[in-house]
């Protein structure tokens, strides 16, 4: 099953995702400000899915967000809980919530479908636009890619690169409206380039 696969990889090398939190990594600016944006300020629960060691549900909840975490790593959600206060944080799939429908604000889904196989995608968007209310918000994080969908050796596991337009085409397919979209790459890392798109449900 694929979300064992990624809780299995990702519990293997936990240690290294909680160092880099703890070291204080920070966020590009116009990530921050894209998901302050987008996400702060809403009427209702925001979803943090896929949250690790929970630094974004921490500065969601600074900012007032009444934000859940939830991640399949046990040892994510373990640190989470006793690192970061505020937040709730809850252990789980971010596709097999117990959430009735129409009733979350916002979603957060930063690098969290990287993982999953194409085809799997617009299943998951229909999840998380079930879970909104329809004045509800999902930003959403991902590798970009300046010509095709192409899965890449990842790390920890492997990775799906997107073209922000083909990625955006399926979030129109789920029932959102696309508000705004960021592109960056960084010199550290001059092979990768990274995407994020805010949406509304239309």
């Amino acid at each position: 099953m694929r979300s064992q696969l990624v809780r299995d990889a990702y519990s293997s090398v936990f240690a290294r995702y909680i160092a880099l939190s703890d070291g204080g990594w920070q966020d590009h600016q116009d990530d921050t400000s894209l998901v302050r944006t987008h996400l702060a300020g809403l009427d209702g629960r925001v979803l943090d899915l896929g949250c690790g060691p929970g630094h974004w549900s921490g500065y969601l909840h600074s900012l007032g967000v009444d934000v859940t975490g939830v991640d399949l790593v046990p040892e994510f959600i373990d640190h989470a809980r006793a690192n970061v206060p505020g937040p709730v944080f809850q252990l789980g799939s971010m596709t097999e919530l117990d959430v009735p429908d129409h009733t979350v604000a916002g979603i957060l889904s930063w690098y969290s479908t990287i993982h999953l196989p194409p085809q799997e995608l617009d299943d998951v968007l229909t999840e998380f636009r079930r879970m909104l209310k329809p004045s509800g918000r999902l930003v959403i994080g991902f590798f970009d890619s300046d010509d095709e969908v192409a899965a890449f050796d990842h790390k920890v596991l492997t990775a799906y690169r997107w073209p922000v337009d083909v990625f955006s085409a399926h979030l129109t397919r789920a029932g959102f409206t696309e508000l705004q979209r960021l592109r960056h790459q960084f010199p550290d890392t001059p092979d990768r380039r990274y995407a994020a798109v805010a949406a509304r449900v239309t």
